[in-house]
């Protein structure tokens, strides 16, 4: 059975419920018992049925919502980023919700079924076939590109300058004569660490490479309090004299660690953040930090998806550059 020819009966058949189930379930706007439920979301899945590009291939209708799939929604990061992606959207018409990325075919399904008209990704956890996912039913989708993908042929690309930034922190501290320069990653407690794909781990290592530096990554903790203790243990047994941590929040968390164990920012170790968010401004000391062209990129991003959603062919891609903004900590 060919893609087009599937139909709403033929999942219905398929999962063994009435054609008004599997509506209610496509929809999500009635109660369905969990088991129908999964029933029909494995029929969908089994028989490649796209409710959202058949009805929009009918109908013609558009709902003017957007969604924006991010990783961890609470920070500060995707709430400024979002703020200008919503001033943009709204001037065109468009509505647009913030979504955490759960990283399942229901979640992915949801997404499809409720029949957004557009997507735009910044998440690094999201596999890459849940993207081709989306384009492959039709909907536009605009992804903020975070790490190395295979193949997003069917996507609109911003290059939003994290590796090149991540390579400016490097730079900006080895010209001050350090040496040993350790890279803090992220915290997760659902297990979701970088690799050499992520464009600020993959910065980090071209440049200490490149100029012949010894490298080290404190990876793999929980919560900031396992962070902290990483920092510190490695700090006691090793010599170190510059941090970039991947984020401001665990940037703080690493400058708080060597505080506590008596060594002196920046006169002993200099840290430098990434995001400049308003932590990096307020804490003591102020913390040098790199800043994403936030306000540029979102507009990017809102007028690459409503060309799209206009009739146009996907947009080549764009690229933007991260800024050092210089305070005490380095």
């Amino acid at each position: 059975m060919t893609r087009g020819m599937v139909t709403r009966k033929d999942v219905a058949q398929r999962a063994g419920v009435s054609e008004t189930i599997v509506s209610y379930v496509l929809n999500n706007n009635r109660y369905v018992d969990k088991n129908k439920r999964e029933r029909v979301l494995q029929a969908v899945k089994e028989l490649n049925y796209h409710p959202n590009s058949i009805a929009r291939a009918l109908k013609g209708k558009k709902t003017n919502h957007i969604v924006f799939i991010a990783d961890n929604i609470s920070t500060e990061h995707f709430s400024q980023l979002i703020a200008v992606m919503d001033h943009y959207a709204y001037d065109k018409g468009y509505l647009i919700s913030l979504i955490s990325n759960r990283n399942n075919d229901d979640f992915v399904e949801q997404i499809i079924s409720r029949q957004c008209d557009g997507i735009i990704v910044s998440s690094l956890s999201i596999p890459e076939a849940y993207i081709r996912r989306f384009t492959d039913v039709g909907i536009p989708v605009v992804v903020l590109q975070n790490r190395d993908y295979q193949d997003l042929s069917g996507a609109a690309i911003i290059q939003t300058g994290l590796y090149g930034g991540a390579r400016d922190g490097v730079s900006y501290l080895a010209e001050q004569g350090r040496k040993h320069i350790i890279y803090v990653d992220r915290f997760s407690g659902r297990g979701h660490f970088s690799d050499r794909s992520d464009y600020r781990l993959h910065g980090y290592f071209d440049e200490m490479e490149a100029r012949g530096l010894p490298t080290h990554v404190i990876t793999g903790c929980i919560d900031p309090a396992q962070t902290a203790h990483a920092v510190a243990e490695y700090c006691r047994s090793h010599p170190v004299d510059a941090i970039l941590g991947r984020s401001d929040k665990v940037a703080c968390i690493a400058m708080q660690a060597v505080m506590d164990i008596g060594l002196r920012v920046p006169q002993d170790i200099a840290v430098v953040g990434f995001d400049n968010s308003s932590l990096s401004q307020y804490m003591r000391p102020t913390m040098t930090s790199i800043e994403i062209q936030r306000d540029p990129i979102g507009k990017a991003a809102v007028d690459m998806l409503d060309q799209m959603l206009n009739g146009g062919e996907v947009p080549a891609p764009q690229e933007f550059h991260t800024r050092l903004i210089r305070r005490e900590s380095a």
